[in-house]
């Protein structure tokens, strides 16, 4: 419980050190304060992150880190690349978008991966008695497609434009962060909500626990194919165990991996340094979030289309 405590002060610490014009310590690599931007309070990101920046104050001198809630990955991107972070949590399809200079991203963007992560899972929860059993019955529906410029919201557009739905005028889409998209499943205000991330996440797990057989998740993967012709190979099938949120049976949904960004010009021994300290206090941030158990140095590597920091290669060759 101590390094909970722990983990919430950092990011709540972080919500008042974001602000104003500095000079990133990412670039200069001189040392002083890092900024690692996660997500929402009820995500993974947000849970992962706060390790993450205890884990570097506590094992990298010189440095004290802090991670910033955010609406995720697109905003983190745009954040990262402009200097208010340098450390970013990041969906791979948005991280490929903003490599490519396509979709959320005008132009290409410098960002580089320092590993990659673990998985993000595609939850899509509905109220039972909205009659909802696929992604095409959400037309009419008011549904919850995640923050502003976050993966999830990116995501939740695909899903639908997949279906045959058009985003903007077929749903009644609302752009709630988790912990509000929960709320307002709760008071039957919305009847459906999406949601990217790691297994399990703390609002989908509040959310089944309060509402019980009045909520269920969704099987998505009959969209798989639609996707993967159109966006790659980024996205693949994988279940939610039953276990996960106590429902009667698994349920299939489509992954997309996490990547860990910073920006190109980062200090090529500072982000080996980041690399290491994050692989060598792995159980720290398992203990936080059980997500963290399928980061892996067989698959740190794999970041592609987003090129890795060679920094971070240089750490990871030496971890092997």
């Amino acid at each position: 419980m101590r390094l909970r405590h722990l983990v919430a002060l950092v990011a709540v610490v972080s919500l008042t050190a974001c602000g104003g014009q500095r000079q990133p310590a990412g670039s200069s690599g001189s040392g002083g304060r890092l900024t690692i931007a996660t997500g929402n309070t009820t995500g993974v990101y947000y849970q992962l992150g706060g390790a993450l920046a205890s884990v570097i104050s506590q094992k990298m001198s010189g440095y004290r880190a802090t991670a910033s809630e955010t609406g995720a990955s697109v905003q983190n991107i745009q954040g990262l690349v402009s200097g208010n972070y340098d450390v970013a949590f990041s969906l791979g399809d948005s991280a490929a978008d903003a490599v490519n200079g396509v979709n959320s991203f005008k132009s290409k963007q410098d960002v580089v991966a320092l590993t990659r992560l673990y998985n993000n899972y595609t939850q899509v929860a509905v109220r039972t008695s909205a009659n909802i059993n696929s992604i095409a019955d959400l037309k009419g529906k008011r549904v919850s497609t995640g923050s502003p410029n976050s993966g999830t919201e990116v995501i939740a557009r695909r899903l639908l434009e997949s279906a045959g739905l058009n985003p903007a005028s077929d749903v009644t889409a609302q752009r709630l962060g988790l912990p509000e998209s929960v709320d307002a499943m709760k008071s039957g205000s919305i009847d459906a909500l999406v949601w990217s991330g790691g297994l399990p996440t703390g609002g989908i797990t509040d959310l089944v626990t309060s509402m019980g057989n009045g909520v269920k998740l969704l099987p998505i993967t009959d969209l798989l194919p639609k996707m993967q012709e159109k966006y790659g190979e980024v996205y693949s099938a994988a279940p939610i165990p039953a276990a996960t949120y106590k429902q009667p049976a698994d349920v299939t949904t489509i992954v997309v991996p996490n990547v860990l960004l910073v920006r190109k010009n980062m200090k090529d021994d500072l982000a080996e340094q980041l690399t290491k300290t994050l692989y060598d206090n792995l159980d720290a941030l398992v203990t936080v979030n059980a997500a963290a158990k399928g980061i892996t140095l067989d698959n740190a590597d794999k970041t592609d289309p987003v090129p890795l920091h060679p920094g971070a290669k240089k750490a990871l060759d030496a971890l092997h």
